[in-house]
């Protein structure tokens, strides 16, 4: 099969390997559609050591089963595949579960092939009215959803849920529709690229490039210390503070402020098996809006598209990659 290799920093090359050869529960999937996350941009940047090249990256995607009972099914991957009898596994927290694997990190090959295996139970069916490339969005909608759903459980009862969202990239824009979506109606994108600020003032989201207005519930969807000293800023006495990006490990954080206002701090990783389906479901109900925020590319001008997003030359949120011509 083709697949688009990771070779080393900043270089990815198309090549042939070899398909994959699903284990016992597995399905073997086409890949329709893939998506380009920042965890992909981070290992190709040479920021990721768990991401060492050679490597095929790629999790957020969408194909059809080729093979077996479920031949032609067309379907939505959760990447994250996990243990099911540790103490997080049986509790509902998959995410948390310490043999957890994900596709694009060894041992399993990602997506940005025309072939992935999976296991069945990792699998969400799509109805035939969905686009398989809007379906791949599944996945950074998940990431989202859970931050969201977090965040607003964790929120003091008599506090507004009114949220400010740092990062207008596609954790950003999947945090302000998730938040809506689960009965937080006010919500301001704080993004600093002029165009990616058209872009989604376009959607009819409300973006600014900056903000000192403070609200109870502050999302970090980007992940630096510069984002989380202005979530700290920003983040209302009592208020909450859900970081969901990884650009730098350390700094930006005013313990002072935080331990002073009793501002509570959740991190959030990737999602359960029960926030994928619900993402999924709402996807196919038309909770989360049209979703017609990315562009579509072919796999073989990946190489291209990451030098795009490297040089901040992409106003979409998202880039999706076709495998097949």
């Amino acid at each position: 099969m083709k697949a688009l290799v990771y070779e080393g920093v900043e270089t990815l090359q198309m090549r042939d390997v070899p398909d994959p050869n699903p284990a016992q529960g597995e399905e073997l999937i086409r890949v329709d559609a893939v998506g380009i996350c920042g965890s992909d941009m981070h290992a190709y940047l040479g920021h990721d050591a768990r991401r060492p090249a050679p490597l095929i990256l790629g999790h957020e995607a969408a194909g059809t089963i080729i093979s077996g009972p479920r031949a032609d099914e067309r379907v939505t991957i959760n990447p994250l595949v996990t243990c099911g009898t540790c103490p997080a596994c049986r509790t509902g927290r998959e995410n948390l579960c310490p043999n957890r694997q994900i596709i694009s990190m060894q041992p399993r090959e990602g997506a940005f092939a025309q072939y992935v295996a999976m296991p069945a139970q990792n699998l969400v069916t799509v109805p035939d009215t969905i686009p398989l490339d809007t379906a791949a969005l599944a996945e950074p909608l998940a990431v989202s959803w859970h931050a969201a759903r977090l965040g607003l459980a964790t929120l003091a009862p008599q506090m507004d849920p009114r949220a400010v969202v740092i990062g207008g990239g596609a954790i950003g824009l999947a945090a302000a529709l998730a938040l809506r979506a689960l009965g937080c109606p006010d919500i301001t994108i704080v993004e600093p690229n002029p165009d990616r600020v058209s872009f989604l003032r376009d959607l009819g989201e409300n973006v600014v490039c900056s903000t000192t207005e403070q609200a109870p519930l502050i999302v970090d969807a980007v992940g630096y210390a510069a984002t989380r000293a202005t979530a700290s800023a920003l983040a209302d006495p009592g208020g909450v503070i859900v970081h969901i990006g990884l650009g730098e490990d350390t700094g930006g954080l005013d313990i002072r402020r935080m331990t002073l206002q009793e501002i509570t701090f959740v991190g959030t990783y990737t999602y359960t098996a029960a926030d994928f389906r619900d993402t999924a479901s709402a996807i196919f109900s038309g909770r989360l809006g049209s979703l017609d925020w990315f562009e579509t590319r072919p796999l073989s001008d990946g190489a291209q598209a990451f030098r795009d997003l490297r040089n901040h030359a992409v106003a979409s949120p998202k880039i999706i990659l076709s495998p097949w011509p």
